[in-house]
């Protein structure tokens, strides 16, 4: 069959991130990760402590406070243009931790001063919905009339006794606030999506898709649960309290998500990159391109694609 959505650019039957940059952009973009040193309401106490149980404490990987946001930015800006023999495009990704959870003098002088760069096309911010107070929306506001601008929201789940269980502190209806929030002004949203969260089942996984489509976000980030070294997830895995999806139950679960998802969503990740050296589990996660081509090689076999089954 021929899919509803050309994604000739990368021959696949979903919506690549590639593909749309592509279009929008005219030409490939890279993302440069920066991390600002921004906390979270779900470690520092306002909301709660520890933070989700799977996180490891942000999931940037610029550690060293030495480094400036300029010199982060510079540095990735070099490494991305070693890699491909030329100056790239960028987007300034805002990743670690909540990045609208400062006061909003602190946010506007992060943000522009990425936008000084002239290799800097877009930013996208990675956030909670539960942290879009009005002075930081009108800051997206005015951002995003300037530049190419995403906010990265952390849905995982829209089931309530799993998002206690992995102490998001957030619950689903504070979500939906804080996402409609963002599509009132015209921003472009990218949810994240967690498949294998504890006692979740493959239906949960797909009613959560659902969901999703039902909101039709501009994006989606679509990754299997990892469990990392040090986390609380990690102490509930070595105690035997859930079991991890296998890598052909994980692909067949993306898959029927996909059917589901609208066409002209941009899915942005399909898989994650877990730190392979904290990476405790599934390790077949750690093999990215088995598991890419694993979905593709199953859309195939099934002679489906992204948007079968949607229904406006």
């Amino acid at each position: 069959m021929k899919s509803p959505f050309l994604y000739s650019d990368d021959n696949k039957r979903y919506h690549t991130l590639n593909y749309h940059n592509k279009r929008y952009f005219g030409k490939k973009i890279y993302k440069a990760v920066l991390e600002c040193g921004f906390t979270c309401p779900n470690i520092d106490g306002s909301k709660g402590s520890g933070g989700c149980i799977f996180c490891d404490g942000g999931s940037g990987y610029f550690t060293s406070p030495q480094l400036s946001l300029r010199q982060q930015l510079s540095s990735e800006i070099e490494r991305i243009a070693c890699k491909i023999g030329e100056t790239p495009r960028v987007i300034a990704y805002f990743q670690a931790n909540t990045n609208t959870y400062a006061p909003v003098d602190v946010l506007h002088r992060c943000f522009e001063e990425v936008l000084t760069f002239p290799e800097v096309c877009g930013i996208s911010i990675g956030t909670r919905a539960d942290c879009l107070p009005h002075n930081v929306l009108e800051l997206l506001s005015e951002l995003n009339a300037r530049t190419y601008l995403t906010v990265e929201l952390g849905l995982q789940s829209v089931h309530e006794p799993t998002l206690s269980l992995i102490n998001r502190c957030c619950t689903h209806a504070e979500f939906i606030e804080g996402y409609n929030s963002l599509v009132l002004r015209n921003i472009r949203v990218c949810l994240h999506l967690i498949n294998g969260l504890p006692g979740e089942t493959p239906e949960m996984m797909l009613e959560t898709a659902r969901q999703v489509t039902e909101m039709r976000p501009d994006a989606v980030k679509i990754q299997m649960l990892h469990v990392i070294r040090g986390t609380k997830l990690a102490d509930m895995y070595a105690a035997g309290e859930f079991a991890l999806l296998s890598r052909d139950e994980y692909i067949d679960t993306v898959v029927r998500q996909l059917e589901l998802l609208p066409p002209e969503t941009v899915i942005e990740r399909i898989t994650g990159d877990g730190d392979k050296s904290k990476l405790i589990a599934p390790m077949w996660s750690a093999d990215k391109l088995a598991v890419l081509g694993g979905i593709d090689k199953r859309l195939a076999q099934l002679d489906t694609c992204q948007g079968r089954l949607f229904h406006s």
